[in-house]
């Protein structure tokens, strides 16, 4: 189990971060779904992740990053 977890925790990790890289660059608009997709999925597993570590200010702050990524993605669908 921790194995998995550890691999879900990197992985949201990695969307996150590449989402800001591409955003940075940009490769990727923050009026796109997959800015969302990729903030919303990264931030569910670092949710998990954290959880599951009983890391809670790193709940928090996911939750929160989550809170904000679904009426951008829902915004986005609208757009397209």
């Amino acid at each position: 189990m921790d194995l998995w977890m550890n691999i879900l925790g990197w992985v949201g990790s990695i969307c996150v971060v590449a989402v800001y890289g591409l955003n940075s660059f940009q490769v990727i608009k923050t009026t796109s779904p997959l800015f969302y997709i990729m903030n919303l999925a990264g931030g569910l597993l670092l949710i998990l992740f954290s959880v599951y570590k009983e890391a809670y200010p790193n709940v928090f702050i996911n939750v929160v990053w989550v809170i904000i990524a679904i009426p951008g993605l829902i915004k986005s669908f609208r757009k397209v």
